[in-house]
């Protein structure tokens, strides 16, 4: 695993994480605020999150195929809202995670 950081000694930032399956984790926010915006896998998936540090949630995927998931809902219980295909066609979901 490798840790990027930036900024002036003393107020570094990390602002990225690369793991050794090839997964990469981006980071926003100030020294000891830093959260997850954006992982991209080896695939070609990319997933998007907001929310401060340790609340971050899933908020849209977008797949290799450019299909694209859009999610609500807070950490742990997001729940697919609307999906939008690669051939311009659109779905919208109502209900619960798993329902």
């Amino acid at each position: 695993m490798a840790l990027h950081y930036e900024g002036e000694r003393g107020a570094e930032r990390m602002v990225r994480t690369e793991f050794a399956d090839g997964e990469v984790q981006y980071y926003e926010g100030e020294r000891g605020a830093e959260r997850v915006v954006r992982e991209e896998f080896p695939s070609g998936i990319v997933q998007y999150y907001e929310g401060e540090k340790g609340a971050e949630r899933m908020v849209r995927v977008e797949s290799a195929n450019g299909n694209v998931h859009y999610y609500e809902g807070e950490q742990g219980a997001e729940r697919v809202v609307r999906v939008v295909l690669a051939d311009g066609a659109v779905g919208h979901y109502e209900g619960e995670q798993g329902a």
